[in-house]
């Protein structure tokens, strides 16, 4: 399961579709909806959430609105819990760490968009809209993978 952090809008078409379906299946764990899941460490910011459905529900509707945009038909009435929520605050490492995570994943399987985001500066890497980003290293929940020594 992997809920970015990271701006949608940076995610392949493999990307934001798998990014949609484990963030339902997060949606369901956190309204304990499945027996699976239930420890898994990119969970652990929406459950110190003071209302984690809302918060999941918030994460989704900006991967929707992402897919919208993209001309893509997910269905919004799988989002469950509906009303504001303040945000997650999300530190610049965790963003940083993620953008260079997506690209090395891009590198393999769409070597145009990875051409694209190198563009991007890393002061300037968005974050989903449902989070704020603060000064600090990648987040403590992070498993980080072995092509960066952070």
């Amino acid at each position: 399961m992997r809920l970015w952090s990271i701006h949608p809008e940076y995610l392949d078409k493999a990307g934001i579709v798998s990014l949609w379906r484990e963030s339902l299946l997060a949606q369901n764990v956190l309204c304990g909806k499945t027996k699976g899941y239930k420890n898994h460490p990119q969970l652990k910011r929406f459950r110190n959430h003071a209302n984690p459905q809302k918060a999941i529900a918030n994460y989704l509707i900006e991967i929707w609105r992402e897919s919208r945009r993209r001309g893509y038909k997910f269905d919004k009435t799988k989002i469950r819990t509906w009303g504001k929520a303040d945000k997650i605050k999300v530190t610049r490492g965790q963003i940083k760490y993620e953008f260079d995570l997506l690209c090395e994943k891009l590198k393999k399987r769409d070597l145009l968009r990875y051409r694209k985001l190198l563009s991007v500066k890393e002061k300037v890497i968005k974050c989903n809209p449902f989070f704020k980003i603060v000064e600090g290293q990648v987040e403590e929940w992070e498993k980080l993978a072995a092509f960066k020594n952070f």
